[in-house]
């Protein structure tokens, strides 16, 4: 009987970009205050990429820093996923770019686009490619840009986001299985909510888009909330149920780094300790797709996970989407 692939963790890298944008800087180009943004989000500080920075370069940071964990080369990959809602361009795919900055030649390269919820979609298609027996090494990549999507002149939205990239690089192994669960979902009707209104076919480019900030993040703060905790407590019970493991075998509970008030309203409802639930949306604000991948990386570096334990990443975001995977580091 031919034994099941299993899905291995072989390392992770992430990168936030040098420029730091404090609450205080803030204050500066728009009415708020560190203590108003700081009691309704959680976050002090955020990271700004360069003009000449693009996502790609995040995510070949974070790339480099993974294989460098993993203790591979980079064209020891079969594949290439990105996932981002900040490409490069619309076309070629981020991914073809960071391909190209890795040296990798024609491997499959593509991009997926769910929001924030991104990298642990990434997660679930790359573990099917894996286990189908079609790709053998994985490089998965979560990197985002919204400050270059950020309206700065909308005082509730402009002060959550920052920019940042992660990475994992994963592999078929006969002897583990890392990637013990993973539960997605998705719901179109709350599209609305929030958004990027210009700049697709729906809407394309015009001086009047650009002069009415169109090309920036919508968002409706309050709606998305109400939405945000149910499906995130939903998503992490199903994973959790999935994986066959139970809350206490849990060492660390890694949600999207959206509003520190979301994180702690979804703690509350699955009923997790609070120091069991890591957070870091202090000094990086909101990263889309790579906030849970970052977090894990930050969470292994220093020393909170160690080889074994059992961790779940759950996020929500724009579409709507939400996703949660229950792995072992």
């Amino acid at each position: 009987m031919k034994k099941k692939i299993g899905v291995k963790i072989l390392g992770t890298g992430s990168y936030f970009p040098e420029k730091v944008l404090t609450n205080l800087d803030l204050e500066k180009i728009v009415d708020t205050s560190d203590e108003w943004i700081s009691a309704r989000t959680g976050i002090k500080e955020r990271r700004v990429s360069e003009k000449n920075e693009p996502t790609s370069e995040l995510a070949f940071r974070a790339s480099v820093e993974a294989f460098k964990f993993a203790n591979i080369l980079p064209k020891q990959v079969d594949m290439i996923i990105v996932a981002t809602i900040t490409p490069d361009m619309f076309f070629p795919s981020t991914a073809c770019f960071l391909q190209r900055k890795l040296n990798i030649p024609s491997v499959p390269a593509f991009d997926l686009s769910a929001s924030c919820s991104g990298f642990i979609y990434g997660i679930s298609v790359a573990k099917a490619f894996i286990e189908s027996g079609l790709y053998k090494k994985i490089l998965l990549v979560g990197a985002d840009e919204l400050t270059k999507i950020t309206d700065w002149t909308d005082r509730n939205t402009c002060v959550l986001f920052g920019d940042g990239a992660g990475a994992m690089v994963l592999s078929a192994s006969h002897e583990n299985d890392d990637i013990l669960s993973v539960f997605l979902g998705a719901d179109g009707s709350y599209s609305n909510l929030l958004f990027l209104p210009a700049g697709g076919t729906f809407n394309p480019a015009t001086v009047d888009t650009v002069n009415e900030r169109l090309h920036t993040v919508k968002m409706y703060g309050k709606e998305v909330f109400r939405v945000a905790v149910p499906k995130m407590v939903f998503a992490a019970e199903k994973a959790l149920e999935f994986s066959g493991k139970k809350l206490e075998d849990v060492k660390l509970f890694i949600p999207h780094q959206a509003n520190m008030r979301i994180i702690m309203a979804v703690a509350k409802k699955i009923g997790i300790s609070i120091d069991k639930v890591f957070v870091n949306i202090h000094k990086t604000g909101n990263v889309s797709s790579a906030t849970t991948i970052t977090a894990l990386d930050e969470a292994i570096k220093s020393g909170r996970l160690k080889s074994g334990d059992i961790v779940e990443l759950v996020a929500f975001g724009g579409g709507f989407t939400w996703g949660a995977s229950v792995i072992r580091i």
